[in-house]
């Protein structure tokens, strides 16, 4: 008993040992790291013109000893590094900014004005964190090169272009990321949280994000003057009751705890008071978890727009038309086995307190897809706090919430995010890969 005792008591003496180390690296790397971070933030790019940003990222890899492929599926890249024998380990950043106006005032906000793919004039700023994502990434990458004596295997470092337009991850897979790269037997993630502190990170297990489908429905009628609507075919009213049928979808079609969402964005029609239009136009975006509820949802869309039409008195060659977009976000499932271990290896890191569970949201992430092909990669994204404990609690008391991610406010506090991000991430690359 007492050579069991002792035993135990060296691995843990070795074990906090080489978190002391591991500290001591992430000390020494913090300044610079920081000043990425604000050279990105200040810099961002939107999708599919990730130019300057992938190959800050290719450079930063490369620096730290990774063998690195820019231009895979477009702007992506990716950094591979072996380390003798054991699993394949995937670690991805998203790369791309949004067309926001940045309006937090932080000194090193984003001015920065492009033009986008329709040659409009947008602002655009990092309002989803993905600067954070990246500086941990990077973070990660350089730990993890010095550490190479506590793991062993293959680390590949993903970094994926065009995730806010949920097309980059799709783009790399179809490139070959699975067959021109060692194939991943786990691959990892992290997401800013604008209602979580920082210091903390959040795990959800099972489906975490949603999957996201956008619908247009092309509402005609036939037109006239606005004082003889009995000559016409009124798209308005139409599209009208439409709307209001969607919304037995939810209430009354899917099964009550299967989450849905059916939401009518945008509606256009008409041009003047007394003209009847010809057409309406009606822009909708589907959330969903199980596949099945997906298909019922689009269908049931279908029904309704038919049945509203023909109750109408609509001709046949009248009928509105349903667009269901091929750009389809599906829906991020955390392998629960996976997010075991995640879990456990930074609750010994971070501390118990420090790692929350969370509750599924209805945001969009491409980050499904690496666990969606034959291989069927496990996957887990997990949550990283930003905000300031008294922010958070100012918020709560006042009946408020803090800027959401996407909103012109929304600002995370870099640090200790960013280390935060760097322990939990690099800890279980560690103990996956022991």
């Amino acid at each position: 008993m007492r050579s069991l005792a002792c035993l135990l008591c060296l691995l843990l003496a070795s074990g906090l040992a080489a978190q002391d180390h591991r500290d001591a690296l992430l000390k020494v790397e913090m300044p610079s790291l920081l000043d990425l971070y604000r050279h990105l933030h200040a810099n961002p790019e939107l999708s599919l013109h990730e130019v300057e940003t992938a190959a800050r990222i290719a450079e930063e890899l490369r620096a730290s000893g990774f063998e690195v492929t820019e231009g895979v599926g477009g702007r992506g890249l990716v950094g591979v590094m072996k380390n003798g024998e054991g699993p394949v380990i995937m670690v991805r950043t998203d790369l791309d900014a949004l067309p926001v106006r940045e309006q937090t005032q932080a000194p090193y906000a984003s001015r920065k004005q492009v033009r986008d793919d329709q040659g409009r004039e947008v602002h655009v700023m990092h309002a989803c964190g993905h600067d954070i994502h990246m500086t941990s990434f990077v973070g990660t990458a350089r730990l993890l090169s010095k550490l190479r004596d506590q793991w062993k295997g293959t680390l590949v470092m993903v970094g994926q272009h065009a995730e806010e337009r949920v097309l980059g991850a799709r783009l790399m897979l179809r490139a070959g990321l699975f067959s021109k790269f060692p194939k991943p037997n786990k691959a990892l993630a992290l997401h800013c949280a604008s209602d979580l502190p920082h210091g903390s990170i959040g795990i959800v297990e099972g489906y975490a994000l949603a999957n996201v489908d956008s619908v247009e429905i092309v509402v005609r009628g036939v037109g006239g003057h606005g004082s003889m609507p009995h000559l016409s075919k009124d798209p308005i009213v139409l599209a009208s009751q439409i709307v209001l049928a969607l919304q037995t979808i939810v209430s009354r079609e899917v099964r009550p705890g299967d989450p849905a969402v059916v939401t009518v964005g945008s509606i256009h029609g008409g041009t003047k008071s007394n003209i009847i239009s010809d057409e309406v136009r009606l822009q909708l975006t589907l959330r969903s978890y199980k596949s099945e509820t997906r298909a019922h949802l689009i269908e049931s869309i279908r029904r309704i727009v038919k049945a509203q039409a023909q109750s109408a008195g609509m001709p046949a060659e009248k009928m509105p038309e349903v667009i269901v977009s091929d750009d389809q976000s599906p829906a991020v499932y955390n392998q629960p086995e996976l997010c075991a271990q995640v879990r456990q290896l930074c609750e010994a890191d971070l501390g118990r307190g420090k790692v929350l569970t969370r509750e599924p949201v209805m945001g969009a992430e491409d980050f499904a897809e690496y666990g969606l092909t034959r291989e069927r990669v496990p996957i887990c994204m997990f949550w990283l706090g930003t905000q300031e404990q008294a922010t958070l609690d100012a918020h709560k008391a006042a009946g408020t919430s803090p800027p959401s991610l996407h909103s012109p406010l929304f600002l995370p506090v870099p640090e200790p995010s960013i280390s935060t991000g760097i322990r939990a991430m690099t800890s279980t690359v560690i103990g996956l890969m022991k």
